[in-house]
């Protein structure tokens, strides 16, 4: 909250631009009032982050670890967080400038006592950290084993730090995303539930097909101007295609199948929070049972590729690459609320 109020403040301080510049120097006093925020936000947050290292065969791997500083009654859920290509650990966590839509999760896991690891991706052909996703047809994924390291961590959390098996989670954002998906693929055993967000599943991949049915929340803007809505080719700043992938609608279906839901999802809009706003977000929920495998699609009318957020909002600049970014809620708090209830062993 504290973090979410300083923003704001920064955000009104650019928008003054009758006072003279003598005055008031608009940009350097909002990285200040920023970097300040964040560094008192930071303090009010009982929750500590340390690096872990881990040896792998390709070489050390990384992750941020989050973890509440009271002491836990019983065992803690853990929520795996995978960054999106070029991205890393501290980004998505909000260590560094820039919108962090994701860090909302610290908040989160202070509240309800539980752990986030965020490892950091290796890079690629391109020269940029990323995930090796099911993706076939992109070139330029890394040749990393990341479903053996994404499980070495849950091995970690359980013996280290008290991690409950029944409920291990990942969200990922982007080619983080599509690494959920692989996930579900091949580690889908001991996952309660994953989010994907502006993802989607490989047209042609190099995965097996998930054995067993898994709670799926997908987040997904139709103007997304890098990995298409209705399915194709994900471009970003070029020509060359970074693989093919399906259709949002036909994950959402895909998953249905799987886990055995039927009929007509729960339409739920949300509020509109802003006039200014071009997007409009809509829950579709299958299922009834909050501990069951549902499938959620969360539908961004004209949204693009970044993470809905209330108070984590990007730079217009930024914006002009992605395309427009939802303001109606907070994508992690709509993760655990989606998470929480769901446990693997309900599905054993």
């Amino acid at each position: 909250m504290v973090f979410a109020v300083c923003v704001a403040l920064a955000a009104h301080f650019t928008s003054l631009r009758n006072l003279p510049m003598s005055l008031l120097p608009l940009a350097p006093l909002r990285a200040v009032l920023f970097a300040a925020c964040w560094l008192a936000s930071s303090a009010a947050l009982a929750v500590s982050i340390g690096k872990v290292d881990l040896p792998r065969p390709e070489g050390v791997r990384h992750y941020l670890l989050a973890q509440p500083d009271r002491s836990a009654s019983g065992k803690r859920p853990l929520v795996i967080l995978l960054h999106g290509h070029g991205g890393n650990a501290a980004q998505l966590l909000g260590q560094r400038f820039g919108a962090a839509p994701l860090a909302q999760w610290l908040t989160i896991a202070e509240r309800e006592n539980l752990l986030l690891a965020a490892p950091d991706g290796i890079k690629g052909a391109d020269g940029h950290p990323g995930w090796n996703d099911c993706r076939a047809d992109a070139d330029n994924n890394p040749a990393g084993n990341d479903t053996a390291l994404i499980g070495a961590i849950i091995d970690r959390e359980i013996a280290e730090h008290g991690a409950d098996p029944a409920r291990v989670y990942v969200m990922g954002m982007s080619n983080g995303g599509m690494m959920t998906f692989r996930l579900a693929s091949e580690i889908g055993s001991r996952l309660a539930a994953f989010a994907a967000v502006s993802a989607s599943m490989a047209q042609r991949s190099a995965c097996p097909q998930p054995a067993q049915p898994l709670a799926a929340l997908l987040v997904a803007g139709t103007a997304d101007p890098l990995v298409p809505y209705a399915g194709g080719e994900v471009h970003f700043l070029s020509r060359k295609s970074r693989g093919s992938v399906l259709g949002i609608e036909q994950v959402a279906a895909f998953w249905r199948r799987r886990n055995g839901l039927s009929g007509e999802p729960v339409v739920t809009p949300l509020p509109h929070r802003d006039p200014a706003d071009p997007t409009r977000a809509t829950r579709l929920l299958w299922g009834a049972d909050s501990a069951a495998p549902q499938v959620e699609l969360m539908r961004i009318e004209q949204g693009g590729h970044i993470e809905p957020s209330i108070a984590q909002r990007a730079r217009r600049a930024y914006l002009t690459l992605v395309g427009p970014q939802n303001g109606d809620f907070e994508v992690a708090e709509e993760a655990w609320r989606f998470f929480r209830d769901k446990r693997a062993a309900l599905r054993q």
